[in-house]
């Protein structure tokens, strides 16, 4: 009976022991992943301290890891961002060059029966930067030998194209920004006028007189400068250089003009 109870107790034990290692090496394979098979076996565990210390191991493996992989992704990024940039530069430069030339259209053309007597008022706010209250079209307009109506307005960013100005009294007359290819201006007197950043391609501008007159910026590509007065003109030296290539410029101009 005495040697039965020890048998129990001693298998009880042994049991008891079994469970706990097992429920041990369960613990350390929950709490490490890696645990080794031969330390499971045995029911050895690991200490709270080592525990620790190796799960810190396996975080910091797997933070450094997770560091490559997003430093990898951020060069990829980097890499397409900076390409996806070129991309839309080169698009962005592409389609831009046809809403600059677009800008350069003029409108169509005023349909108001009085468009060419705004020229007798101008623009009360226009002045040097071409700002304007109401925009000009002149365009087509005759003011020929008109003598009173026109001096001293404000004709900033005025649309002058093909229209008639022969013989008029344009001085003191306000033409910044003014858009006059093709127009006529013989014998007009632009006394003190200020015409800076005009456009006076292929006008018409024999015998003008631009006495004291400010030409900064303005242009005249093919236009007749025949008998064109330019005493004490102010023209900037560039312009200056493009204007003294026109050949219809006749010597006393040149001359005013200090073309070499």
């Amino acid at each position: 009976m005495e040697l039965g109870r020890r048998d129990r107790a001693s298998d009880k034990a042994e049991a008891t022991k079994a469970r706990r290692g097992s429920e041990q090496s369960m613990a350390a394979v929950s709490l490490g992943g890696t645990i080794s098979s031969s330390s499971t076996a045995k029911g050895r565990s690991f200490s709270s301290e080592k525990r620790s210390r190796y799960l810190n191991r396996i975080i910091f493996c797997a933070a450094l890891e997770e560091r490559s992989r997003f430093m990898d992704c951020c060069c990829l990024l980097k890499r397409v961002g900076n390409t996806a940039c070129s991309l839309l530069a080169a698009w962005a430069l592409t389609n831009a060059t046809p809403v600059i030339a677009a800008s350069q259209r003029l409108p169509p053309l005023s349909t108001e029966p009085n468009r060419c007597e705004h020229a007798f008022v101008g623009n009360t706010i226009g002045q040097a930067n071409g700002v304007y209250d109401r925009p000009l079209d002149l365009r087509f307009c005759d003011y020929t030998n008109e003598k009173s109506n026109l001096k001293g307005k404000s004709l900033a960013a005025a649309l002058m194209s093909d229209a008639k100005f022969d013989g008029a009294d344009m001085s003191e007359v306000v033409m910044s920004k003014a858009y006059a290819v093709g127009a006529s201006f013989k014998g007009v007197n632009f006394t003190n006028a200020v015409i800076d950043r005009a456009n006076f391609e292929k006008a018409n501008l024999q015998g003008a007189v631009f006495k004291n007159t400010v030409l900064s910026g303005s242009t005249f590509e093919e236009a007749q400068l025949e008998d064109a007065v330019f005493e004490d003109a102010i023209i900037g030296y560039v312009d200056l250089q493009k204007l003294c290539t026109n050949s219809t410029i006749n010597e006393e101009g040149r001359a005013e003009l200090g073309c070499r």
